[in-house]
């Protein structure tokens, strides 16, 4: 059933236009059958009439009923009561509540179709039923078919199912005419509408209908009308009431529908929420894996109502059982839906889905189908007995499957032909036995590839003969030819080579014609054209190739190139867009051109897209769905700009581009302009300058050879034309794929009689090789011959058509599209003559294969190879096949093989298949019959290739009654070849007598180990063994021992053989054996390795393992390097442990030089690979790949590439299975080998690193990051560790992607690997997730950054502050805010940095709002501004703010000095002063000893304690401490000797203390207590002397004639003595002048009159005990003249009169002090009283004048002494002139 459009779910009147065209169909042609039966139902439908009208009206009923005889007991209708009756009502009923879910009654069945069709048809017979069926058809077309139509009518409005045709009963249009009856379509959707109705009368008709049909449609038979023959007047009679019939059946319909109608209204707005519900699955399908060829069933259930619609799906396809008969079956049984899929195979592998829907919706179940198919050789057919090919197996008498024999006769040979000529190959055919309708397969295949019919090739199957015919032959034709005849799983198969030369060519010396043309890349108007290069020059160098086209349907050939081209492909343009051409080249040197090669297969120009969509068919059919994408319209748009441009080839020609078309072209076609321009300018030039290309590659021609050169693209359309694209990186004009050098190493070996073997070797460094040309001459001609004309692949071909004795040379030439290599050098000569045996073995040769391969054996050897791995067989073995053998000298082997074993069955000579997988040769072998007896033959020595030396070491495995395994040793020299087999003889001794010679063998072995059969029991034997190569079979070795055929019985296993050492490296090695033969009695339990020194005695030997190991193979270390060793194996079992194996041969503990390791690489793909390289190979070496040093059979993990001397094994998918040793040995060298482990650690590292490469990321450096920037701008940046100049980034901003533009400056940095976008604002809308993408090649990374909520708010605040920050930045600005720092002399400096600053730029102070007046101007030298604050303290504490501003702007900065604030600084003040504190130190005074230090200066918060002898200080007054100054003392008064001890200063700066100590004890306290008594008696003296306490002046200048009277006080204890000097001279009292002394301290001098001669110095002499002191005067007399008197001593004219002033002592003034602002000074803290000054006069001085001077003191607003205070101005400043403080304007 087909699914419904989804716009057409919601309608109610889908159904009646949504039909299916089968059912269309099926319906139409139904109701043709029914009109031409017309006149047949006009006879029923009297009846029908009659039997209905008298059941109406209750009357005795006309019918009769065979079956049941109830309905013959009632003349009326009401009494019927029958079990007939009874049971036709009751299955009704029954019937009618299960037809819901009954699917046999659906409208999708076609077979009701047809049914009613017949039901049609056999009306005409009704008989025995007619009454019933016209009761039936009655009660049908008056009830039930009404409510029928009614429900459908409900049902096209609720069900999704699709409606039928719609049944017509009576013809309301022609109510006169016969009536065309339509049988009735039963469905599911039938239901019981008892209920409905409202008379029992209805409810009867109903039951008797559903009889009627009941018989007539589950039985179909024995229904029949009986025809009675009518008058007229009846017929006229009838059609009358008839009429009526219709007109009253009509009205009740109509009726009927309009009662259904309500109730179904009524129910339908009463449960409409309750019924409709969605579809849901019940039962799921479930997903299976079965074997091929089996069938499978899906099932499920649904629920639902509607009931819903289940359409099925393969892979979201929807599945079409008429399109694939046989193939599905769909059914829908009760709810339960199936999909069975017959005869499954790996097509059928899918995800398959159920899709159930109706009106209120769709739900979809999945389930996957997994076909798997048995590999295994049996029979395909035993494992389904169901399924039965007639072409697969043979049928023997007693039937089971058999084999068929398939031979070929009459044989097709090694064939030679030239170009142009008609060449037939045939082969009769042998098929035993004969089973005519089993008809064979005849397939040919060219070089391994499957052939089909064409023009150029016919093939023919008569029955008994295969032919094949080469209409033109042409070199591409050359090759080897297989016919392959297949019978089921079998085959069989016959080879031959066929040769194709050159035609003759039209002109002298013209070159051959080339070969192999291909289109590749095609695209709209380009394709690249490639050929092979011919095998014949025509003598001269061939310069170049043309190429022509010629369009398909014309026979007009156009050449593409001008000038010859020698590189093998060209790019081929200009070509019209849908047409289609086909190619062909011709070859040119000096002597002319070629003939044309063959034409190419045609190409058309089309987008490969285009191209794929036209070779496609659709997979289904159209399912109704209509899909409508609203597209914002792109009409108008510039393209954007291409992506991916890069030089895919570049030669000296040409170079070719590509890029991919750009995401952003609207929805018109787009074309491009490709532009160059020369490296390192930019000086771009359109190249394309008339027509632009449709196609995303160009070819640039015209290019400077050498040059370097830029591209670059550009899209167009009718809009414009888009931005360039990202140039490519710079590309020099040269061919990039060079010549391949010369191959190496050329060896001929002989063949046939008319063939030889030529090997070589792959020339280094060889790139993209297409093969080789071989040619040949016969040895003096000097004529050079090809043999080959089409390129071989591979290092090995045989050369046939040679003469036979001839002796010939050759040599070899490689080819690639760069063109042919020069020559190697010419072999050796040789003879051409059979080799060993007369040619290859027969066991090669398919005619004699014993046993057909599988079908499968092509499919993995052959199929889906690369033209490179695909087999090279050796020709002259697979075509010689058929060569005249004297078969009486070639006995069967298997009539003397004996028990040689399966092993010798697999095995085969070596040069049956060269440079093919083992694989393929082991099958190609195993499907071979044995060979027969080479006959050894002298070989004549070459340089390069000789006959082995003999084996050794001959031992004996295992011995039984009649048998005897041997092993031996490998030559030791190998004869420059590889070994390819050994011949073992063997001879009897008796009583110590040999005898004669005998062969064990007739075929080579490559094994080791050979048992030998039908020996005599009890006999001795000796044996010998040969070896053989290409070259020839070697010398036997030396007779062996003798060995005693007899029955083994010892219990411990026998020895290990073919014990042999790889990977010998400097200290360690791998020691490998095999298991020994003969096991003993027991299972082999494991091995123990035995190693010593090879000159070491057998003492020596010791044991390598402690523990039996169960592998065979053992990787030893510890070796010494340059040391020889030998080793050995045993085996142990439960009985023991057995006999040593021999003993291998030395081995030098040594890395030889150029010894390469096995190197694990992944690469850019993802795909992990072992690779292995050696440059030490010969011709026949081959890389032998082991897995725990087991060879590799099982190809499904492992691929393994070989080319020259390298080798990869490429895991296809690494996992726990690959896990082991894994390891590589090249064949024919020195012991070449490596081996890697992979255990679970490195293939985790393995699979990270392949994951890493297969989606590559870009490494990023840090991840999306934001910053704010000087101006307020917001940057998004992001650093990767590296990218390429390709790389490119997309922006997202919540999803969606943001572009350059006003708002958005993005840049990317391909050097740095920074991507960085910058917004000029953050706004609010710009709050989201920001996302960088990057794209690198195929690298890709991305990093997000969530701007929301609080972070955005906070980044949002910080742009605006920077903005701010920027404009306040334009002017005179703060570069650091105001601060402090406290300086060493603990003074606190406040300072700001500035910038911006120029000479109007003005710097104001405010403390507290006020300006602080500074005098001088501030320089802003370093551009920072300061103000000093000296001796800072509480008075200090504020707000202070420092102001710049000029015409610019202004900016301000301000620093709060308070409460915690202020509390930090006072701390760090405290801090530096008590770190300034100077050591202790001790001082005498006259009152006692004084401790004390000095600090900058003292401020209150400094708290200070003494500690004497770690016991706090309590002050007393005698033991006082206080702060003179910047002094710290504390004072002891009258010391004692409990004074003594250690003291200690601490000052706390409020966080730290800090302590200064001093020693008050013995000599220092001494020391000091004698000062102290010496001070205080000096003291005592210095209080009690005589002295002059004041009165006098220094000069008194008088005038003549005038009184002159002095006074002055002296004190002294006792009273001093006073004595009067003039001029130093004596001077007592006169009458002039009178000197009085008076109360002992007052002194007058008076002169009552003074003259000049008064004039002098005059001195006052006190003096007592303690002391004198004397105090001077000068007396000037002036006279009246104006002279003045002359005093002694002194120059008159100089003395003046002055009076005496008394000076107080200024505070001291401390160095360095502050500049900027002075503070007033902090008033000194004294614990106790001070000590007086000695230079005052205590006893004099009144206590009333102490306290008034104290007083004074206090008032002073600076520092002072108590001795010395000086009275300061409150508000004082310091030197620098600060102006006191004014209140801020």
């Amino acid at each position: 059933m087909m699914s419904l459009p989804f716009y057409q779910r919601h309608h109610e009147h889908y159904d009646r236009a949504y039909r299916h065209k089968a059912l269309q169909s099926t319906v139409s042609q139904y109701q043709k059958e029914t009109k031409s039966k017309s006149a047949v139902y006009a006879q029923g439908s009297t009846a029908y009439a009659r039997g209905s009208a008298g059941y109406r009206h209750a009357s005795a009923a006309d019918f009769s009923l065979d079956s049941s005889a109830a309905y013959s007991h009632g003349s009326s209708a009401y009494d019927l009561e029958s079990a007939a009756y009874s049971y036709g009502s009751t299955a009704y009923d029954h019937s009618a509540a299960q037809s819901k879910r009954s699917a046999a009654y659906s409208l999708d069945s076609e077979s009701l179709s047809k049914s009613s069709a017949a039901y049609s048809h056999g009306s005409e017979s009704i008989n025995k039923l007619a009454a019933a069926y016209r009761l039936g058809s009655e009660a049908y077309s008056l009830g039930l078919k009404d409510s029928n139509l009614m429900i459908e009518d409900q049902s096209y409005k609720m069900s999704p199912k699709a409606k039928r045709a719609k049944q017509n009963l009576v013809s309301e249009d022609k109510e006169n005419e016969a009536i065309d009856y339509s049988v009735p379509i039963f469905t599911g959707r039938e239901v019981s509408i008892s209920g409905i109705t409202d008379t029992e009368e209805e409810r009867i008709k109903e039951s008797a209908a559903y009889v009627a049909k009941r018989n007539l449609l589950a039985t179909g038979e024995g229904v029949s009308v009986s025809k009675v023959a009518k008058s007229t007047s009846e017929e006229e009679h009838h059609e009358k009431k008839s009429r009526k019939v219709a007109i009253r059946e009509s009205a009740e319909r109509v009726a009927l529908k309009k009662t259904l109608e309500e109730t179904q209204a009524f129910h339908k707005k009463l449960n409409q929420d309750k019924l409709l519900h969605a579809p849901e699955f019940i039962i799921e399908p479930r997903s299976h894996t079965i074997w091929e060829k089996q069938n499978v069933k899906f099932h499920c259930s649904v629920a639902g109502w509607p009931a819903p619609r289940v359409t099925w799906y393969k892979n979201n396809v929807p599945i079409n059982v008429q399109t694939h008969p046989g193939k599905y079956i769909i059914q829908s049984r009760y709810g339960l839906h199936s999909l069975e899929i017959s005869t499954c195979d790996f097509d059928d592998i899918a995800q398959y889905r159920a899709s159930a829907m109706n009106v209120k919706g769709e739900i979809s179940a999945y389930a996957s189908l997994v076909v798997k198919r048995y590999k295994g050789e049996i029979d395909a057919s035993l494992l389904y007995p169901d399924s039965f090919s007639p072409s697969t197996v043979g049928v023997t008498p007693h039937g089971y499957a058999s084999r068929f024999e398939i031979s070929f006769v009459d044989k097709f040979d090694v064939a030679f032909g030239r170009e142009g000529e008609t060449m037939s190959l045939g082969c009769t055919v042998v098929i035993s036995p004969d089973i005519k309708r089993f008809k064979p397969d005849i397939e040919w295949y060219r070089n391994g590839v499957l052939i089909t019919p064409s023009k150029w090739v016919q093939m023919h199957w008569s029955g008994e003969r295969a032919s094949l015919t080469l209409t033109h032959a042409n070199k591409e034709d050359e090759g080897l030819y297989t016919l392959r005849v297949v019978m089921g799983d079998y085959y069989e198969e016959y080879s031959s080579y066929v040769f194709v030369r050159d035609a003759d060519a039209e002109i002298p010396g013209a070159p051959g014609a080339p070969l192999d043309v291909q289109c590749i890349d095609a695209n709209k108007d380009y394709v690249i054209v490639s050929w092979k290069q011919p095998a014949v020059d025509g003598g001269n160098p061939i310069l170049g190739y043309f190429i022509d086209r010629c369009e398909v349907g014309t026979t007009h050939w156009t050449q593409c190139n001008e000038t010859p081209v020698k590189f093998a492909r060209f790019p081929v343009t200009g070509l019209i867009e849908g047409r289609s051409y086909i190619f062909r080249v011709r070859a040119v040197n000096k002597a002319g051109i070629s003939l044309p090669s063959r034409v190419s297969e045609p190409v058309a120009a089309l987008d490969p897209a285009d191209r794929a969509r036209l070779r496609s068919h659709p997979s289904a059919p159209w399912t109704g769905q209509i899909i409508v994408t609203e597209e914002e319209p792109a009409e108008g748009v510039v393209p954007g700009p291409p992506t991916d441009l890069q030089v895919i080839e570049a030669t000296k020609n040409y170079v070719v581009l590509s890029w991919k078309p750009p995401g952003q072209r609207g929805h018109e076609g787009i074309m491009y302009f490709v532009e160059k321009c020369v490296a390192g300018t930019e000086e771009w030039q359109r190249v394309n300058t008339e027509i632009p290309v449709k196609s995303p590659r160009f070819a640039v021609f015209d290019l400077a050879e050498g040059k370097s050169y830029c591209f670059r693209v550009r899209c167009c359309n009718s809009a414009g034309i888009g931005e360039p694209s990202e140039a490519t990186e710079a590309t020099v004009v040269d061919d990039k794929l060079d010549i391949p050098k010369a191959p190496g190493r050329i060896m001929p070996t002989r063949n046939t009689d008319t063939s030889v073997v030529v090997t070589w070797t792959e020339p280094p460094d060889a790139k993209e090789l297409v093969g080789y040309y071989i040619e040949s001459s016969v040895v003096g001609s000097g004529r050079w011959e090809p043999c080959n004309n089409n390129p071989v692949k591979g290092t090995r071909f045989i050369c046939h058509g040679l003469i036979n004795g001839e002796k010939y040379i050759f040599r070899v030439r490689a080819v690639n599209a760069a063109g042919l290599s020069e020559f190697s050098q010419d072999s050796e000569p040789i003879e051409v003559q059979a080799a060993i045996g007369g040619g290859l073995l027969h066991g090669v040769c398919p005619e004699l294969s014993g046993k057909a391969g599988g079908l499968t054996d092509r499919t993995t050897s052959w199929e889906g190879m690369h033209a490179s791995s695909q087999p090279i067989f050796d020709t002259d073995a697979l075509l010689k096949c058929n060569a005249k053998f004297n078969r009486d000298t070639l006995p069967s082997s298997s009539d003397k093989l004996g028990s040689t074993g399966d092993n010798n069955l697999r095995e085969m000579v070596k040069d049956a298949v060269t440079s093919a997988p083992q694989k393929f040769a082991a099958k190609q072998a195993s499907k071979s019959q044995p060979g027969d007896v080479l006959t050894p033959e002298k070989v004549t020595k070459k340089k390069d290739t000789a006959a082995p030396s003999p084996p050794y070491d001959i031992m004996v495995l295992e011995s039984v009654r009649d048998s005897m395994v041997l092993g031996w040793k490998q030559p030791k020299v190998t004869g420059g070849t590889e070994i390819t087999g050994y011949y073992v003889n063997y001879r009897e001794v008796v009583d110590g007598v040999p005898g004669k010679w005998m062969e064990a063998n007739i075929k080579a072995i490559s094994e080791r180990a050979y048992r030998i059969a039908n020996l005599k029991e009890n006999m001795v034997y000796q044996f010998q063994v040969a070896a053989a190569n290409l070259a020839g079979v070697g010398t036997p070795s030396l007779p062996s021992q003798p060995f005693k055929c007899e029955e083994w019985t010892i219990a411990v296993p026998g020895p290990p053989h073919d014990v042999t050492c790889t990977e010998v490296r400097k200290d360690s090695l791998v020691l490998l054996w095999k298991e020994p033969v003969y096991t003993g009695r027991s299972p082999i339990a494991g091995y123990y390795v035995d190693m010593k020194e090879t000159e070491a005695k057998e003492e020596h030997w010791k044991s390598v393992n402690e523990k039996p190991l169960q592998k065979k193979f053992l990787k030893i270390g510890g070796l010494k390097e340059g040391v020889s060793y030998v080793f050995r194996v045993r085996a142990t079992n439960q009985a023991g442990v057995g006999k040593p194996s021999h003993v291998t041969d030395p081995v030098v503990a040594e890395t030889r030089p150029g010894t390469k390791e096995m190197v694990v690489d992944v690469d850019d793909n993802g795909v992990i690979s072992l690779n292995f390289e050696c440059d030490q190979m010969s011709p026949n070496s081959k890389f032998v790949w082991s897995k725990n040093y087991e060879p590799i059979e099982d190809d499904s993990r492992l691929n393994i590439d070989t080319k020259g001397g390298k080798s990869k094994a490429t895991f296809k998918d690494l996992g726990e299975d690959d896990l082991g040793i894994y390891s590589c040995v090249v064949t024919d060298t020195d012991g070449v080998s490596s081996s890697h482990t992979i255990d679970e650690e490195e293939m985790k590292r393995l699979l990270a690193l392949s994951h890493e490469r297969k989606f590559p990321t870009v490494p990023l450096a840090s991840e999306l990051a934001v910053e704010i920037l000087e101006k307020g701008e917001v940057r998004f940046w992001l650093q990767a560790e590296k990218l390429s100049g390709n790389a490119k980034a997309n922006f997202v901003f919540n999803d969606k992607e943001i572009f350059n533009g006003e708002k958005y400056k993005m840049k990317v940095d391909q050097k740095t690997g920074l991507v960085e976008m910058i917004m000029d604002k953050l706004e609010d809308k710009d709050e989201g997730t920001y996302t960088f993408q990057l794209q690198d090649g195929k690298a890709t990374n991305q990093s997000s950054l969530v701007l929301i909520g609080d972070v955005f708010k906070k980044l949002q605040d910080e742009a605006d502050f920077q903005r701010k920050e920027w404009h306040r930045k334009q002017g005179p600005h703060f570069v650091d805010k105001l601060g402090w720092e406290v300086t060493d002399d603990c003074n606190v400096m406040l300072k700001c940095k500035v910038a911006n600053i120029k000479k109007e730029t003005h710097i104001v102070w405010y403390k507290d709002d006020r300006e602080i007046m500074v005098d001088e101007e501030h320089d802003f030298k370093d551009g920072v501004c300061t103000l000093l604050i000296s001796e800072f303290s509480k008075k200090d504490a504020g707000t202070y703010e420092v102001i710049l501003k000029d015409d610019r702007g202004k900016d301000s900065s301000e620093l709060k000095l308070k409460d915690t604030a202020f509390a930090d600084l006072m701390n760090e003040v405290c801090r530096r002063i008590a770190l300034s504190a100077t050591d202790l130190k001790i001082q005498s005074t006259a009152e006692g000893i004084r401790l004390y230090s000095y600090v900058n200066y003292y401020v209150e918060d400094l708290r200070v304690g003494w500690v004497h002898n770690d016991t706090q200080i309590r002050f007393t007054d005698r033991v006082k401490t206080g702060v003179t100054g910047e002094q710290i003392w504390l004072q002891i008064n009258e010391p004692t000797p409990q004074d003594k001890g250690k003291y200690t200063m601490e000052l706390f700066d409020g966080k730290t203390g800090h302590k200064k100590t001093v020693d008050l004890s013995g000599q220092a306290f001494d020391e000091a207590f004698a000062e102290f008594q010496r001070l205080k008696q000096a003291a005592i003296a210095e209080k009690n002397r005589a002295r002059v306490l004041g009165g006098l002046p220094d000069v008194v200048t008088i005038q003549e004639g005038k009184a002159l009277n002095l006074s002055c006080t002296v004190w002294g204890d006792p009273t001093p003595e006073v004595s009067w000097l003039k001029n130093e001279k004596s001077f007592v009292s006169d009458a002039n002048c009178i000197l009085k002394f008076e109360s002992g301290k007052n002194v007058s001098f008076t002169i009552s009159t003074v003259s000049t001669f008064d004039s002098g110095k005059y001195s006052i002499v006190v003096k007592n005990k303690y002391g004198t002191e004397t105090s001077d005067v000068t007396v000037i007399v002036i006279s009246v003249s104006g002279q003045t008197g002359t005093v002694q001593g002194h120059d008159q004219n100089n003395i003046k009169v002055s009076k005496k002033k008394k000076t107080m002592t200024a505070s001291k003034q401390k160095e360095g002090e502050k500049k900027d602002f002075i503070k007033p000074h902090a008033e000194e803290i004294i614990a106790t009283e001070e000590t007086p000054d000695p230079n005052e006069i205590p006893p004099v001085e009144t206590e009333k004048d102490t306290k008034s001077k104290q007083r004074a003191a206090k008032k002073t607003d600076g520092k002072a002494a108590v001795a010395e205070m000086v009275p300061q101005p409150t508000e004082s400043l310091d030197r620098q002139g600060k102006k006191p403080l004014e209140k801020k304007p």
